[in-house]
């Protein structure tokens, strides 16, 4: 056997019985079966597994108070965004609602301002646009900005 199969055996005796399929199962116990090194490892590990499993774990009161207010201010902190999620998922249908019924009311005042200042029909035109389109991309570019700000906050 080379030696990163050795490498793999022991990586599967490292890992839970439960967690292995039925061939990684079978390839370890006709492994550990031929070789002596590596079933003396898996009986060393198995010994280790059982001692730390007999050292009793008592939890200071100042630990166990400081993960509950961890926890607790991670589940406000979760519920906080899903209120906002769902904020953000009924904002979306009023704006989709809200531009489809002002739309064509903000192209007929623009259609009637260019013509009463005498603009050829291209610059009302562009000029919808612009009015219409930029305030969403500097939203847009600023949210960006935001998330990407956010992003670099929490990896820090």
């Amino acid at each position: 056997m080379t030696q990163s199969s050795h490498q793999e055996i022991r990586r599967l005796i490292a890992t839970s019985a439960d967690d292995l399929s039925q061939a990684q199962q079978a390839l370890l116990h006709a492994h550990l079966q031929d070789c002596g090194p590596c079933r003396d490892y898996a009986a060393a590990t198995a010994e280790i597994v059982r001692s730390l499993r007999g050292i009793p774990v008592a939890a200071d009161s100042s630990l166990v108070f400081n993960t509950q207010a961890r926890v607790r201010a991670r589940g406000f902190a979760l519920r906080q965004r899903q209120q906002w999620l769902t904020l953000v998922a009924l904002a979306c249908p009023s704006v989709g609602l809200s531009a489809a019924i002002t739309t064509p009311l903000a192209w007929r005042a623009f259609q009637w301002m260019g013509t009463y200042a005498g603009l050829s029909r291209l610059l009302w035109q562009v000029g919808f646009a612009f009015y219409w389109i930029v305030p969403a991309l500097l939203v847009s570019v600023v949210l960006l900005l935001r998330g990407t700000h956010l992003a670099h906050r929490e990896h820090s």
